[in-house]
């Protein structure tokens, strides 16, 4: 089998900024899109389906459309995984899903946004729930073939370290660009209104997502550095099997909370800078643009730092910054006694090192403990560890949309739902810390 060089890295990263850019579309514009606030009312957005908690006077329709997009995903996740694992193409076992998915992904992530009806509908609605759905499979069906691939094409836990470190990179730079969407929608918003505008934004955004994500297909030749037998197993027989490792149980059960709060923190990005900071709606990009940039200065001292502390006391650092980011977040505003800009600007340089970190290590322990598996039971099930650690995170994703945008229309006029959404992350973030400290690295790097 071949080794990967560098050049064919970063070819195969390209999908991940390609996917992430989609994803950063959905997970920050979406909840905005279709459940605005007076501010966002007044810049031009109309509500397109029903508002405020309507459903049990508890859940709003936004919120319960996608948690249950999530959940389907989750759902979803261990199935593609089982087929993916068990294809026998030519092409290989992962390069078929990416070559077929990626079209379907990017047209229905366009598709999200654009309810038929230009007022407050119920049909919209029913739209949406429809698209989102779609969006949910069709990411699913590009993303756990892509991941189980990473595992699958280094031989090293040196060249999963450099592979996770440059898809974290696309990763992080595609979810940027998504931010990079109210740059674009103001350019046409003069001359066909917000709503058209964003939408023409979010097309142009997704055509250029499509091409990068079809880059693995075209550099890649799966079976030059592959050499795998398809899983004989059923979905549910590999899906029990994965579970029966220990650490896996315990550095998922950590990955829920973190995912959790991570949603809820991202989804309320966009309302933090206007509501909470009282910052102009342009301020998005600088903020989320700076907050990468910053992250990048530490990718090769995480490296570094690795080597001598090992993943799992990164992670936990990592928990332990993101905690006071998120706390520092919710007293932004009239409870810090310095200027809106400066809090932006410290939210940004505090959240940048936990960003690169989460962004580099946790692919990296799920391709170890992959791969500790595969040593020790001698199936390798790359696809469904993968795609169980995200059937995991969705529900936890899941959880994040109803608390977000229940708990969000909590005081709206004085932002009390917001700061309670940034508090509560805060403390699902020290609890995945505190569940981590359980898992056993060095059993694990050792094997």
């Amino acid at each position: 089998m071949k080794s990967l060089t560098k050049s064919k890295m970063w070819l195969f990263a390209m999908g991940q900024f390609g996917w992430a850019l989609l994803s950063g579309l959905i997970g920050s514009w979406l909840v905005y899109f279709y459940q605005p606030d007076t501010q966002s009312i007044a810049a031009g957005l109309t509500p397109l389906i029903p508002q405020g908690r309507v459903i049990f006077g508890v859940l709003t329709i936004i919120g319960l459309i996608t948690a249950f997009g999530r959940l389907f995903d989750a759902v979803t996740d261990p199935l593609v995984a089982s087929m993916s694992d068990k294809c026998k193409s030519p092409l290989g076992r992962r390069i078929p899903f990416l070559k077929w998915s990626a079209i379907p992904l990017a047209v229905t992530t366009v598709l999200v946004f654009c309810a038929p009806f230009a007022a407050e509908s119920t049909l919209n609605g029913i739209w949406l729930f429809i698209f989102v759905a779609l969006y949910y499979f069709f990411i699913t069906a590009y993303c756990t073939p892509y991941t189980a691939l990473y595992s699958e094409i280094c031989n090293t836990e040196k060249e999963r370290m450099t592979l996770s470190t440059a898809i974290s990179l696309t990763f992080i730079i595609g979810t940027a660009v998504a931010y990079v969407a109210p740059t674009i929608w103001g350019i046409f918003e003069p001359l066909i209104g917000r709503i058209t505008a964003m939408r023409v934004a979010f097309g142009i955004l997704a055509g250029i997502a499509a091409i990068c994500m079809f880059f693995p297909v075209f550099f890649i030749k799966e079976k030059d550095y592959v050499d795998a037998k398809p899983v004989e197993s059923t979905a549910i027989q590999s899906l029990i099997q994965t579970f029966k490792n220990k650490d896996f149980r315990i550095f998922v059960g950590s990955d829920i909370f973190y995912w959790i709060a991570l949603t809820m923190f991202q989804t309320g990005l966009p309302f933090f800078v206007t509501a909470l900071m009282g910052l102009p709606e342009n301020m998005f990009t600088p903020m989320f643009v700076g907050m990468t940039a910053c992250s990048l200065i530490f990718y090769l001292p995480i490296n570094h730092f690795v080597e001598k502390f090992g993943k799992k006391k990164m992670v936990i650092f990592a928990f332990a910054m993101f905690t006071l980011t998120y706390t520092i977040t919710a007293l932004s505003g009239k409870y810090l006694g310095f200027s809106s800009l400066a809090q932006g600007i410290l939210i940004v340089i505090l959240g940048s090192l936990p960003m690169a970190i989460f962004g580099i290590l946790p692919q990296a322990m799920v391709a170890d403990v992959a791969e500790y598996d595969a040593k020790k039971t001698g199936e390798k099930r790359q696809g469904m560890f993968f795609a169980a650690r995200t059937f995991c995170f969705k529900l936890g994703q899941s959880i994040a949309m109803l608390m977000f945008t229940s708990i969000a229309t909590i005081g709206v006029e004085s932002g009390i739902g917001y700061r309670l959404v940034a508090i509560i992350a805060a403390v699902f973030c020290l609890i995945g810390g505190i569940i981590l400290f359980f898992f056993n690295e060095k059993r694990i790097l050792e094997k």
